[in-house]
């Protein structure tokens, strides 16, 4: 993963193909919870006037630092105003604490301020919306496993079918484990875990392939994939698979005074 220093941000202007989405709405969709920080607005969407205006950055921390900038830029070079939002999206894990907080915070305030409705939609779900497009030549109808590097010898992994839908649950496994997810059947490994959860699953005498090592979630394709979600109920609740590193030293808490 490069710091943010050697990675300059990247700016993109298009215009997707029409058709592809459900119905036009305006969408400002973010993420900060891996190695990226990245922005997206969709103009119109769903329409034939579609335009998206997307920033994407990685680095390893900062994502606190350059999200708002981010926001600010795209939503100035798209010329529209939160008033002019349909829906917000934000990732919401599994991923670093700090980046997963700071993505949820910035939507709930975003969604308070502007009573617009907000989709919140899993890391390995945007990556694997990512993963099907890059590999959809050489894919012949295989599932992808997205698997990203939780570090300790585990791995964040999610299954998902050749139509994109998932066929497991977001887990936190260890890379033995996540190597039995090719038992079955073959898949395409992607993500930072690839590399070593194919190569565990070959070991195990199972069909895999490694791709997209350095796969990262991406806003852009963030649009893609709110515009398929219904808004969510209720507050965003980040998607934790492991619990907290920090915790309260034992036997460093103030005694209670006396009544």
């Amino acid at each position: 993963m490069r710091d943010s220093q050697d990675s300059p941000l990247t700016t993109h202007h298009w215009q997707p193909t029409a058709g592809r989405y459900t119905g036009g709405m305006n969408i400002l969709a973010f993420d900060t919870c891996l190695g990226a920080c990245s922005v997206a607005v969709g103009l119109d969407a769903g329409s034939a006037l579609e335009k998206v205006e997307a920033l994407y950055e990685e680095m390893a921390t900062g994502q606190a630092e350059r999200l708002m900038p981010m926001i600010d830029t795209a939503m100035r070079t798209a010329g529209i105003g939160f008033a002019d939002l349909n829906r917000i999206a934000v990732t919401i894990g599994p991923g670093t604490f700090t980046g997963t907080r700071i993505g949820i915070a910035a939507a709930r305030a975003f969604a308070l301020a502007t009573a617009t409705s907000v989709i919140g939609i899993s890391t390995l779900q945007l990556m694997a919306e990512e993963a099907g497009h890059a590999v959809n030549s050489s894919r012949r109808g295989r599932a992808l496993a997205v698997t990203v590097d939780a570090h300790r010898g585990q791995v964040y992994a999610q299954v998902f079918a050749a139509g994109g839908s998932p066929e497991s649950p977001p887990q936190l496994l260890t890379i033995e484990q996540a190597a039995v997810l090719a038992a079955e059947r073959e898949l395409i490994f992607v993500g930072s875990g690839a590399a070593i959860v194919a190569t565990a699953a070959t070991e195990a005498g199972y069909t895999a392939e490694a791709a997209l090592p350095h796969l990262q979630p991406n806003a852009a394709f963030l649009l893609f994939a709110a515009q398929k979600c219904e808004p969510q109920e209720g507050p965003l609740k980040p998607l934790y698979l492991r619990p907290a590193d920090a915790k309260p030293q034992a036997g460093k808490s103030l005694a209670r005074a006396r009544a």
